[in-house]
């Protein structure tokens, strides 16, 4: 912040556009940000997941039961979901319904791709977890073939923000180069009117980024497990 405002306050006296001053620190904090792919939760969410549900068909094919399986997974649990896995954990030991629970769990993943896994686990638990192994399996399969197509949609999607970047930083050179050598081009700039004019430029350019921004965020996809209140003891 401290090595923003006074660059800032250099460009300013250099230039004479006094907007550079609360410019720079906005500049220096928020174009990173906005020159940033979203994260996207889903993935690292179905990486999560799909460790999960091996290490809990290995645990399964020994013969114990659903929650018992959930309670020794807690160990080798991988870090995107260690903390909802955790209270479920605490809830089974609590002493509340299997159902309860993992509806709780999933409401806690608050994932499409989550419900789909604890679906699969609350009919195993119904079914005394006859075949639960080679479901877990299965579902593991099934999200290893939606984390490769997903991948493949995150690398489309990081093309558009690279190409922006690179744009970015060849204007904002292109723009010092000029000040430096050819100080004189940017003298309508230093008039109130043209520190105006300035003001919507740089407000339509980052208009630009934040609709880029909104257009490449994922939009959450429609849940199939409905919460509901437990009948066991409190969280």
């Amino acid at each position: 912040m401290i090595g923003s405002l006074a660059a800032g306050l250099v460009l300013a006296v250099v230039t004479g556009w006094t907007l550079l001053i609360p410019l720079a620190p906005l500049v220096a904090f928020g174009l990173p940000a906005l020159l940033r792919l979203p994260v996207q939760r889903d993935v690292a969410l179905m990486e999560a997941l799909d460790r999960w549900l091996r290490n809990l068909a290995a645990t399964l094919a020994t013969g114990r039961s659903i929650s018992d399986a959930i309670r020794a997974s807690l160990r080798t649990a991988p870090a995107g979901i260690r903390d909802e896995l955790a209270a479920l954990v605490a809830r089974l030991n609590n002493r509340w319904e299997t159902d309860d629970a993992l509806r709780r769990f999933a409401d806690d993943l608050d994932s499409a791709d989550g419900d789909a896994v604890v679906s699969a686990l609350i009919l195993a638990s119904q079914r005394g977890s006859v075949g639960a192994s080679s479901t877990m399996l299965a579902l593991a399969d099934s999200l290893q073939d939606q984390l490769r197509a997903r991948r493949m949609i995150e690398t489309e999607r990081a093309k558009p923000y690279v190409v922006v970047r690179q744009v970015t930083v060849i204007t904002m050179l292109t723009l010092a180069l000029v000040v430096v050598f050819n100080p004189g081009f940017f003298s309508a700039y230093r008039t109130p009117l043209g520190q105006l004019i300035l003001v919507v430029l740089l407000t339509m350019y980052v208009g630009s980024l934040l609709l880029m921004r909104r257009k490449a965020r994922q939009h959450p996809r429609a849940r199939i497990l409905v919460a509901r209140q437990p009948t066991g003891g409190a969280t």
